[in-house]
């Protein structure tokens, strides 16, 4: 048999721009027009004779559904006591994000009409609203049942129902997951200050870059050894799906291994299947355990597969606990292309016993596997820590640009999750199992890392470095 029929192939130059070019280009443009706004056009706010803020006049036009009780209009207009009119916002978040995202439609991977593309976003975006909507309830506000669950299962109704086939050209044109998540967290940048980033660094790196390899060789070992799994490369896939950073981790691994395409499927099904459930369920976790913020986010940040879901579930913490998870995941991200290079070698000299030509192993390789938009997001924390830094009111200007970008970013991760749920098909996923070895697999490896990473976030954060966490 013919593995090639099967395998993940090695990627190829394709015609179009990566998701992960994309990202950068799209998220520095909204950061550079939000920045510009607020320099040109903000109005400051005057106390005595110095000037105490800046407000960004994009500040309006980026908004989301308020909340309400009992009549879903108060949500976009407001109570008779509390007044607060949000559709204008909705509808400026809905542009700005269409605009750019339609005008570089023509050049994504693979290419999308500019006209399907629209089409797509707006039932996408309304789908998003809904989702907001249903957070804003009271009765659901009190239980902390935010707009990333929701969204998940209004995508998950659809996707088990009607199906993404349902939307036609509009679908395959605009549920781009990983471009919405990427671009959001090219935002995110933005509000991670690089004075702060190598603050967190050496603890983000006790927690990231010793935890993950641990995590990850248990883990396979475990299937080899234990659990008997036939398919090494699933095994492999599935561990460093689970350890790393869910599936841009899953799909360079596969690649470096050699795996069987749903292998791939099976991993990537799992951390979607897991990513969701942690998501919800480790913010309310961590208050009733008394952690705070930072150890809270850390724990997050190096447990949670995917990035999005990371600095969703960090924000149900607050904003301290946001920026320490997604500083840990982005430290964690590197790894994949120094994974990936070690699996590869790995795979060539101990695990590929039959002939033929082994894979050249490199630098190139390294750099062909590593996700990008990683760049974007220390490019966009850098600049804004320049900016910050640069003068007396750099610290305002910014504050003017993130405040706009933070909404930008929220509908962003919001239209991904809704895209995560169309995507996950339960049906389809369900007979791929393989006797439910890869399930018990995810479960142990994610229950040590869970283990692990918690220990390790307290002991660097509490006792080693107890200063990074000092706010």
């Amino acid at each position: 048999m013919n593995d090639s029929d099967t395998a993940v192939e090695p990627v190829s130059v394709k015609p179009g721009l990566t998701e992960d070019v994309i990202a950068i280009i799209v998220g520095i443009l909204l950061l550079a027009m939000c920045f510009t706004a607020a320099m040109v056009m903000g109005k400051p706010k005057v106390e005595g004779d110095q000037v105490t803020a800046i407000t960004s006049p994009l500040k309006g036009w980026v908004d989301k559904p308020g909340g309400w009780k009992a009549n879903p209009v108060e949500s976009f207009v407001g109570t008779a006591e509390k007044p607060k009119t949000t559709w204008p916002g909705m509808l400026g978040a809905m542009l700005i994000l269409g605009v750019f995202m339609t005008a570089i439609a023509p050049v994504m991977r693979p290419f999308a009409k500019p006209g399907a593309f629209i089409g797509g976003f707006l039932i996408l975006f309304a789908l998003a609203a809904l989702s907001y909507l249903l957070a804003g309830q009271a009765t659901i506000k009190n239980y902390n049942l935010e707009y990333a669950l929701w969204a998940l299962l209004v995508g998950l109704i659809i996707g088990n129902t009607i199906g993404k086939s349902a939307f036609g050209s509009m679908g395959e044109a605009a549920m781009r997951t990983e471009l919405y998540i990427k671009t959001g967290l090219v935002l995110l940048g933005a509000e991670v200050l690089f004075s702060r980033l190598m603050e967190l660094g050496m603890p983000g790196i006790m927690i990231a870059w010793v935890v993950t390899p641990i995590v990850l060789i248990s883990t396979f070992w475990f299937g080899q050894r234990v659990l008997k799994m036939k398919s090494a490369s699933l095994n492999m896939t599935i561990s460093a799906d689970m350890s790393v950073c869910g599936v841009s981790a899953a799909i360079a691994t596969a690649a470096a291994c050699n795996a069987k395409k749903e292998e791939l499927s099976v991993a990537i099904g799992l951390s979607l299947c897991f990513t969701a459930a942690m998501m919800v369920v480790m913010p309310p976790l961590i208050e009733v355990m008394g952690l705070d913020q930072v150890v809270g986010g850390a724990w997050i940040g190096g447990t949670i597969d995917a990035t999005g879901a990371v600095a969703v579930a960090g924000g149900l913490l607050g904003e301290t606990a946001l920026e320490v998870a997604a500083t840990v995941k982005m430290i964690q991200n590197i790894l994949i292309g120094v994974i990936a290079f070690g699996v590869a070698a790995y795979w060539t000299t101990r695990v590929e016993t039959e002939g033929g030509e082994a894979p050249k192993i490199g630098l190139g390789e390294i750099w062909k596997r590593f996700p990008k938009f990683v760049l974007g997001f220390v490019a966009a924390s850098i600049i804004a820590s320049v900016l910050y830094a640069s003068s007396d009111q750099g610290e305002m200007l910014v504050g003017a640009t993130t405040s706009v970008t933070k909404g930008l970013r929220g509908w962003l991760f919001c239209l991904a999750f809704v895209c995560i749920g169309i995507d996950l098909n339960f049906r389809q996923l369900a007979h791929q199992f393989h006797g439910g070895k890869p399930l018990v697999l995810y479960v142990c490896g994610q229950t040590l890392n869970l283990i692990l990473t918690l220990a390790m976030a307290y002991f660097a954060f509490k006792i080693v470095f107890p200063e990074a966490a000092g706010g």
